[in-house]
C-alpha cells in the first residue's frame, strides 16, 4: 500500500484531527487560515478554531490575479502560469502562520484549500446551451501539499458541479453539520463579494434545508472605492455611503435584471455584478450625474434590499428567525442597517455567538467538507432538491 493512503487512513481514523482551511474570496483582500480542532464527523462533528489569522496579499499578488479575474478573455498562458504560483504562494503564507503560531506542520492532519475563483459560470449566466453549469479556482493543490508536506484537499466545487449543482454557494454543508440546532430555525448569513445564506430548519430536516446566492454584497462597491481611492480597497464604516442619499430611480434600475426573476439556489458573480452593471445601470434611468456618495449609498441599499428580498421569498412567511452573520459585509454598520430595519422580527447574531470568528466562518466551512470528505460520508443531504446534491467533495493530493 502507498505510505500516503496508509496515511489517510489512520488520519481518518483518529479520534480528533487538525486540519487548516483556506479560503481566498473575491475581494483579494488577502488568505484566510483557520487551523480548526475536529472532533467527530456528520452531525456530530465539534469543531474547536485554534488559531486564525487573514495575511494581506501584497499589491503585486493582486495585481497578477487582477489580470485574469472575471474576464472573458484572458492570456491562457498566464492562467497556466498563475495556477502553480498561487497554490505555492498560498502554502508560503500556511507556513509562515504555523511559524507564528508555533505550531509544528508535522502535526498537521490536512489541509483544505479553496483556491483562488478566476471564473464562475453557471448555466444560467454563459447562456451556451450545450455547455452545463462551470467555475473555475486556481492556486494547485499539489504544490500546496508538496511544499507544505501536508496532504492537502482541494478543488472541491467540481464534485458540486458533477452532482447537479452550479458549484456554488457551498455553505449549506458546512452550516448543515456545525450550525444546526433543534428546536431553532436559523439563516445563516455570509456577505462577501456576493451575498448568500442558509436556511437551517430546527427539524434538522435535510431536505428543508435551503442555500442560495442572492446577489451582491460588497462586490460592486468595493470596486467603486477601488476605482476613485486607489490606496483604498473599500468603504470602512460605510464613510462614503454614509454622507450620501440611494437614489430611487437608480435603486430600481439596479433591481431589474433577470437573475433577481429566477428562481431558487442560484449563483451569481463579479462576473455579471460589477461597474459596467453600474454604469449600465445609470444610463438606464438617467443617473450618470449623481455624486459617489449618492452613488454609493444606493449600491448600499441595493445589496441590502436583495439580502431581504432573498430571505422573505425563501422563509416561508416566518418573521421570527435567528439570523447569523458572518463575513466582510457585516462590519459595514450601513448595510447591516439597511438589513436589520427591514426584517424587524429577526434575531441578529453573529457566527462569534456560535463559537467561530465570523471572519474564519468561510475557512472553516472548507476544513469541516475536508473532514467529511476523509471522515465521514454517510450524511445524506436531502433528496436532492434545492440544488444541495449528496455528495462529498474534496480532490486529495499527497505530499509525495
Amino acid at each position: 500500500m502507498n505510505p500516503q493512503i496508509a496515511k489517510l487512513f489512520t488520519i481518518a481514523n483518529k479520534t480528533e484531527r487538525l486540519i487548516i482551511g483556506l479560503m481566498s474570496g473575491t475581494s483579494l483582500d488577502g488568505l484566510d487560515i483557520a487551523l480548526c480542532r475536529f472532533r467527530g464527523k456528520g452531525l456530530e462533528t465539534k469543531i474547536e478554531l485554534v488559531a486564525f489569522d487573514t495575511v494581506s496579499y501584497d499589491s503585486e499578488f493582486k495585481e497578477e490575479i487582477k489580470s485574469v479575474f472575471s474576464k472573458q478573455q484572458v492570456s491562457l498562458e498566464k492562467v497556466c502560469l498563475l495556477n502553480p504560483w498561487v497554490g505555492l504562494h498560498h502554502a508560503q503564507l500556511i507556513l509562515k502562520c504555523l511559524a507564528n503560531w508555533k505550531v509544528d506542520p508535522a502535526t498537521v492532519d490536512l489541509i483544505a484549500s479553496h483556491g483562488q475563483t478566476i471564473y464562475h459560470a453557471p448555466k444560467l449566466l454563459h447562456g451556451h446551451q450545450k455547455f452545463g453549469n462551470a467555475t473555475l479556482q486556481i492556486g494547485d493543490g499539489d504544490h500546496i501539499a508538496h511544499a507544505t508536506g501536508v496532504i492537502t484537499l482541494s478543488d472541491f466545487r467540481q464534485k458540486h458541479i458533477a452532482g447537479g449543482g452550479e458549484g456554488a454557494p457551498l455553505a449549506a454543508y458546512g452550516d448543515f453539520l456545525i450550525f444546526s440546532k433543534h428546536g431553532e430555525d436559523r439563516v445563516m448569513l455570509n456577505i462577501g463579494g456576493i451575498a448568500n445564506f442558509t436556511y437551517l430548519p430546527g427539524t434538522l430536516n435535510a431536505d428543508e434545508v435551503f442555500c442560495t446566492d442572492v446577489g451582491p454584497g460588497n462586490t460592486v462597491m468595493d470596486a467603486l472605492i477601488q476605482k476613485n481611492f486607489p490606496r483604498k480597497y473599500f468603504d470602512e464604516n460605510a464613510e462614503v455611503a454614509k454622507r450620501g442619499t440611494s437614489n430611487s430611480a437608480l435603486l430600481t434600475s439596479l433591481k431589474d435584471h433577470p437573475f433577481f426573476n429566477q428562481g431558487f439556489p442560484k449563483t451569481t458573480g463579479p462576473e455579471l455584478f460589477n461597474l459596467a452593471y453600474l454604469e449600465n445601470a445609470k444610463r438606464l434611468s438617467g443617473t450618470q450625474a449623481i455624486s459617489l456618495e449618492d452613488t454609493m449609498a444606493t449600491l448600499n441599499r441595493f445589496s441590502a434590499d436583495m439580502i431581504v428580498e432573498g430571505i422573505r421569498k425563501s422563509g416561508g412567511g416566518k418573521t421570527n428567525l435567528t439570523l447569523y452573520s458572518s463575513g466582510g459585509g457585516m462590519h459595514n454598520p450601513l448595510l447591516m442597517e439597511n438589513i436589520k430595519s427591514q426584517l424587524p422580527g429577526f434575531s441578529f447574531l453573529t457566527t462569534r455567538d456560535l463559537h467561530i470568528n465570523p471572519d474564519a466562518k468561510e475557512a472553516v466551512l472548507f476544513a469541516t467538507l475536508a473532514n467529511e470528505c476523509v471522515c465521514g460520508g454517510g450524511v445524506q443531504y436531502g433528496s436532492g432538491r434545492n440544488g444541495i446534491p449528496s455528495i462529498s467533495m474534496g480532490k486529495i493530493s499527497f505530499p509525495n
